[in-house]
């Protein structure tokens, strides 16, 4: 492997252990426990948490709100060239949020079925939309498996004021 792989494997493992804080902290302190960041050129040009209970949006989510600011920052809607970065693999909506911003690349956690156990099942939603393999996207997704993936969900799961949905 070279020099140069191995600074981009370890900042993409850098970036997810930030990723996962982020969505950790969020849990602790009244938001949902997700994360994500957006990064271009080697820069976290935005991130985000979840934010749905604490502003009543249902589309409140980590990704959708990293986008959102990603946008922001770099004054475009298409963030292509832009790698987004998340605690936990995105749900559908979040997943077609990417794809319609154009983002090259997903990096993702925690999966569909950790989240499953914290209460966050979306696994019904996903059976609706698979029906193109994601070798075939526009964007590749790629799960990068971190020791403490689960940490968000277990603050969550550990907090006794959460608000379930």
């Amino acid at each position: 492997m070279s020099t140069s792989t191995t600074v981009t494997v370890t900042q993409e493992r850098a970036w997810m252990e930030q990723a996962v804080e982020l969505a950790t902290t969020s849990a602790l302190n009244g938001g949902g426990p997700f994360g994500a960041l957006v990064v271009k050129n080697g820069v976290i040009i935005a991130s985000a948490n979840n934010k749905v209970t604490s502003t009543c949006d249902p589309t409140a989510h980590a990704e959708v709100n990293a986008i959102r600011a990603a946008g922001a920052e770099l004054g475009t809607f298409m963030l292509d060239g832009c790698t987004l970065i998340s605690s936990c693999e995105p749900c559908p909506m979040c997943l077609a949020a990417s794809l319609w911003a154009r983002v090259d690349r997903l990096l993702y956690a925690a999966d569909r079925d950790d989240a499953a156990v914290a209460g966050f099942d979306d696994r019904r939603f996903y059976t609706l939309l698979e029906k193109k393999p994601q070798a075939a996207w526009p964007m590749e997704v790629e799960h990068l498996d971190l020791p403490n993936r689960t940490a968000p969900f277990d603050a969550w799961i550990a907090k006794s004021d959460r608000v379930d949905y």
